[in-house]
């Protein structure tokens, strides 16, 4: 309740963009896609700032369905001038909106109105919704995956440290030997990963070769260079631990986050959103003592995947934005920005600074834990084949999924990648 009072009046005094208007009541058309945990968290903010807001500015919500929907229907609705007014956006698909021709720039005449600049953002996630020197969106969030791990298991194997952290993430080696004394001591998987699904593995395997300092495309080139050679690397390490049987073998994304809930995996690599389930658990008092931490650095430096929820103002064809309108939408989400620590409940680590570097923020776990990861990022490639549902995700997944479970020689798994990238 303490962080609800916190977004629901921190700002409010001061009023925003809208302290002196004079202006009807705007209702501003949003659309998100968030489900689950932090789409009750996103609905309570939009509640709380249509509250703060009654009689200026109102926001009119809808929910659709993640991924390839919702951006299929963006694109079509902008075409005929039938878009929201502000929709969140995946900042890994913003070059492929460039090229639709759907988003309108956030101008710096924009940014100051909303009294946010590239000072009050990572670098990483302030470059992943530019273009050519251009924004054409305002970063809400980075969600990058972390590693979940079960305190009670590390425990009873002699692999949690005295800060209450796994022992051995600083190598490849430190690593494999943390799984193979949980597997000696009779956890049934050491790690929970998401194998049968090769578009939530680009993450843990992006992130790995970042480790290596790798890179997946190249101006217009996939894998070139010593890149083959970075992604083999990594394929061959989690294969090695799934035929050693240190990681679950073909489980999907809800059995893996199933076999960490009910202690049958130690630890498990997902995304930041899955805290509002461990959280709730625990409260329930259904499950044991976990924590949250940054990716082992398995390889040569830390380097974690991310993606950030980004908000974008579409470009609806035919139809103009009044002054009115978009002073409102900004104001929309200036304030969301701002008063972002209630979304950190979700999970998510607010992308505007001045929220993480709050007291308050830093009192919270294991969001502070894992936060300063966002200094160790890598988003995908800016390019229109990248991005959440990509052309690339579905390349990946046809080589991953078999060579992550044993089926497939890392070595030729590089090979079918780059050459189907590259024809793309």
């Amino acid at each position: 309740m303490r962080l609800r009072r916190i977004a629901a009046t921190a700002l409010v005094a001061a009023g925003g963009l809208w302290a002196s208007a004079a202006f009807a009541e705007e209702t501003v058309v949003w659309w998100d896609f968030l489900g689950g945990g932090d789409g009750v968290r996103m609905k309570q903010m939009i509640s709380d700032f249509n509250a703060a807001h009654a009689g200026k500015v109102k926001i009119d919500a809808t929910t659709l369905e993640w991924g390839l929907p919702f951006y299929a229907k963006v694109q079509t609705s902008a075409a005929v001038g039938e878009a929201p007014d502000v929709m969140t956006y995946h900042a890994s698909r913003i070059p492929l909106a460039l090229t639709q021709d759907v988003l309108q720039e956030i101008t710096p005449d924009d940014w100051s109105k909303m009294g946010l600049s590239s000072s009050d953002f990572a670098p990483a996630t302030w470059d992943a919704v530019s273009s050519d020197g251009k924004q054409y969106a305002v970063p809400l969030d980075t969600h990058p995956i972390v590693l979940y791990y079960n305190r009670d298991l590390l425990k009873k194997a002699g692999m949690l440290g005295d800060d209450g952290r796994p022992k051995g993430m600083g190598s490849g080696a430190e690593f494999t030997a943390t799984l193979k004394a949980l597997k000696d001591s009779g956890v049934e998987f050491p790690l929970g990963s998401v194998t049968a699904s090769g578009d939530f593995m680009f993450r843990t395997i992006y992130s790995f070769m970042c480790q290596q300092g790798g890179e997946l495309q190249t101006g217009d080139e996939f894998l070139a260079g010593d890149n083959g050679q970075k992604l083999q690397n990594t394929l061959a390490l989690l294969q090695g631990w799934t035929n050693d049987g240190l990681q679950s073998k073909y489980t999907d994304y809800p059995a893996t986050v199933a076999l960490f809930t009910s202690g049958k995996a130690a630890m498990m690599i997902n995304g930041v959103w899955e805290v509002p389930t461990m959280t709730d658990l625990a409260k329930q008092g259904k499950l044991f003592d976990w924590g949250a931490v940054e990716l082992p650095v398995v390889f040569d430096k830390p380097c974690t995947y991310a993606d950030s929820h980004s908000f974008a103002i579409p470009k609806n064809q035919g139809k103009e934005m009044s002054a009115e309108k978009r002073s409102a939408v900004l104001e929309v989400i200036s304030w969301m920005d701002k008063n972002s620590l209630f979304w950190a409940t979700a999970g998510h680590i607010p992308a505007y600074k001045p929220v993480t570097d709050s007291a308050e923020y830093k009192a919270m776990e294991p969001n502070a834990t894992y936060s300063p990861l966002t200094a160790n990022m890598i988003f995908d490639p800016k390019s229109p084949l990248a991005g959440i549902a990509g052309p690339i995700f579905g390349v990946m997944s046809t080589y991953y999924v078999p060579t992550l479970n044993g089926e497939m020689d890392p070595a030729a798994a590089v090979e079918g990648i780059k050459e189907e990238l590259n024809a793309l």
